[in-house]
């Protein structure tokens, strides 16, 4: 392995220029150090760097962004296979740029891929791998730019115009511990206006333990109803199925699932009482089914499954039950 520890860095860029000086020598050193490189940056940026590099670009693998950053925790899952498949056992870096797309998003939509930023510190604490993050200065809202600067534990920003050795710094952010971040999340989500609500009373489908088939199969239904494709509505299922199955074995054995959509969304909301035992600490919890699991571990693995199957998930889980709430866009 080059290097020792795992590296997140934001590069905060406002020029062409500025963008190269960032990433070209990331990705040549990491060619000299045999590291496997993988580039996911949009279509201008991928075109800049393979320029850049010339005959080098074909030892590197590139991705435009707008084909891995649709939904948050099936990009994560995607890095985690990339760098599973090519780290040969924790022996081989793997040097990551990675620009996510912020264009578009609605405000849930913006503060999950905060989370995003945030959780990838511990989904790939343990390894040596380095990830570098480009954000578009000319381009993105300080709200985006802020974030950076508290889910990456390193920032590298241009020298300010004018600077006399005319180089690049890298700094210290205003880092947040992804527990401490993840929280904050959870709080905005519960008292945030822009968070999608039923307009009218949702249809409720009770469920008690030895049900999950029948709440499974009601879901579905609503979901081609909607008119989701038949293939979301499976999706839509098995995700359903998994969060039914956390409600009865952690959440007394019973619930209800909620269902309502609206111009955009099309939900499902599983909800408990809970099981009379104090919340997990966060840590514990694994950040709820936000980093990948162990592929040996025996549990772990439902809300894993959920995230990686829908395109929006947001959870409250404490000492009075959990309420999932799991969202496909129309």
């Amino acid at each position: 392995m080059t290097g020792t520890g795992f590296v997140h860095q934001a590069l905060c860029y406002a020029s062409d220029e500025e963008f190269l000086s960032g990433t070209a020598d990331f990705v040549r050193d990491g060619l000299v150090a045999d590291d496997a490189v993988l580039v996911v940056v949009r279509a201008d940026n991928i075109a800049l760097l393979r320029d850049a590099l010339g005959a080098a670009a074909r030892e590197v693998d590139f991705v435009d962004a707008l084909d891995w950053y649709h939904f948050p925790s099936r990009t994560l899952g995607r890095y985690n296979d990339y760098c599973t498949a090519r780290d040969e056992g924790g022996a081989r870096r793997v040097r990551v740029i990675g620009e996510p797309l912020w264009t578009g998003r609605s405000p849930a939509e913006e503060r999950e891929w905060m989370r995003y930023e945030s959780l990838v510190n511990v989904a790939f604490a343990d390894s040596g791998h380095w990830i570098v993050c480009p954000y578009d200065a000319r381009i993105l809202p300080e709200a985006v730019i802020a974030g950076a600067l508290r889910t990456h534990p390193q920032v590298t920003l241009a020298a300010a115009e004018g600077d006399v050795d005319g180089g690049r710094g890298t700094l210290d952010a205003p880092y947040t511990d992804p527990a401490d971040f993840y929280a904050e999340c959870d709080a905005l989500s519960r008292t945030s206006p822009h968070e999608p609500r039923p307009a009218a009373p949702p249809r409720e489908v009770p469920f008690v333990r030895g049900e999950s088939v029948a709440v499974r199969l009601a879901a579905a239904e609503y979901a081609r109803r909607c008119r989701l494709t038949d293939g979301r509505a499976r999706d839509v299922a098995a995700a359903v199925h998994e969060a039914v199955l956390n409600a009865v074995r952690f959440g007394g054995g019973r619930g209800v699932l909620r269902l309502w959509n609206d111009a955009e969304w099309v939900v499902f909301e599983v909800a408990d009482q809970g099981g009379g035992h104090p919340a997990r600490p966060l840590r514990e919890a694994g950040f709820l089914g936000h980093v990948p699991p162990d592929p040996q571990a025996a549990r772990g693995h439902g809300l894993w499954v959920v995230r990686q199957l829908s395109d929006l998930v947001t959870e409250r889980i404490d000492e009075d039950g959990a309420v999932v709430r799991i969202h496909f866009r129309r």
